[in-house]
C-alpha cells in the first residue's frame, strides 16, 4: 500500500444482499464503472445512524425498493482495501477502504418497482443472477468479500 494512505481509516458501510422469490441476487452495474463488473447494493453509515436503518435507506436510494423482508444479519464485519488507482480520489480521499455490516433481504415487490434511476443515481443497469454468479461479475479488490457473503447466503437459504 502506498505510504501516504497507510493511516487513513475504513469507512463504515452497509451492503445488501437482496434475494428474489426464487433466491436470484440482486446485482448492478456502477455508472463510474465502464467495464463489464456488477455488485449488489451498498453505502456508507450516516453518523448516529445504526447499520440496519442504513440498510435500508442505502437500498431505496439506490434502487428505489423499500418491499423487503430481513432474512438475516450477516455475524461479522468484512472488509476490503481501495486498490492503489482508487486511493486518495474516492470518498475524497478520506478511506483507504471499507468495513461494512451485510444483510440478507428477501425482495417481495414486482421487478417494474425497482427503479435505478434515482435522485442520484449509481448504477446504469441491473439484473438477478445466480448466487453462485456473484463472484464472476465483481470488482477484483471486493472479491473476497463476495465470495465469504456466497458462503454464508448458501447455508442461510439453502
Amino acid at each position: 500500500m502506498d505510504e501516504r494512505f497507510k493511516n487513513l481509516p475504513l469507512r463504515s458501510g452497509v451492503g445488501i444482499i437482496v434475494v428474489n422469490k426464487d433466491n436470484k441476487v440482486f446485482v448492478a452495474k456502477r455508472i463510474d464503472n465502464p467495464k463489464d463488473y456488477w455488485q449488489m447494493p451498498q453505502g456508507g453509515v450516516d453518523e448516529g445512524e445504526d447499520f440496519l436503518t442504513a440498510a435500508f435507506r442505502e437500498l431505496e436510494e439506490e434502487t428505489s425498493i423499500k418491499n423487503v423482508k430481513l432474512i438475516k444479519e450477516i455475524d461479522e464485519m468484512i472488509s476490503y482495501e481501495l486498490p492503489k488507482n482508487l486511493l486518495g480520489i474516492i470518498w475524497k480521499g478520506k478511506f483507504r477502504g471499507q468495513k461494512q455490516k451485510w444483510f440478507l433481504m428477501r425482495y417481495l415487490g414486482k421487478d417494474e418497482d425497482i427503479n435505478i434511476k434515482t435522485k442520484k443515481p449509481e448504477f446504469l443497469d441491473w439484473k438477478w443472477i445466480e448466487l453462485d454468479e456473484i463472484t464472476n461479475v465483481v470488482v477484483d479488490f471486493k472479491l473476497h468479500v463476495y465470495q465469504l457473503l456466497k458462503e454464508k447466503v448458501k447455508k442461510i437459504i439453502n
